[in-house]
């Protein structure tokens, strides 16, 4: 089986979601692992990751999903707001829709993913509220994922 680990990925969440896939994964069969690329249309299976970008995909990997055909794909994301699923499966179903219908989705995987300073400094600035206690509460849970349990139920998706 070829495959190949195609990626996008804006703080480094991502990038270490696609690095725990290669090293799950035997080496031989990789095509090709790096930013969305034709030269990953040439894997029989692709792994697609993602940071979240207004409840879906970032435009990259939306224009990449777009070029598939006929592939097996394995998506994986992450988030900064986390901790549902049901979350989670929205944003998936929203990935989905970039598909064409000759592709068949072997898996996904979303995790949550830390977020850059400046969101927090953002949050800060807004006026006192629920909403505002919230998005800080939330943005200090994600400051340590993806951490060592989400990798390892990654590798276990991929694996199975």
């Amino acid at each position: 089986m070829s495959y190949a680990i195609v990626y996008s990925s804006r703080t480094g969440n991502t990038a270490l979601l696609a690095q725990t896939i290669r090293d799950a994964l035997p080496g031989e069969g990789c095509v090709y692992v790096g930013a969305p690329s034709q030269e990953a249309l040439a894997a029989e299976t692709i792994y697609v990751g993602f940071w979240t970008d207004k409840g879906t995909c970032d435009a990259p990997t939306q224009a990449f999903l777009q070029g598939l055909t006929h592939q097996k794909v394995f998506l994986f994301g992450t988030a900064g707001f986390g901790g549902s699923p049901a979350y989670f499966d929205q944003i998936l179903a929203r990935v989905k829709e970039n598909l064409a219908p000759g592709v068949q989705v072997l898996g996904s995987y979303m995790c949550q993913g830390k977020m850059p300073q400046a969101v927090r400094t953002r949050y800060e600035q807004m006026p006192d509220s629920p909403r505002k206690a919230m998005m800080l509460a939330n943005f200090d849970q994600a400051v340590s994922h993806p951490d060592a349990a989400d990798l390892d139920r990654l590798k276990t998706a991929v694996t199975e």
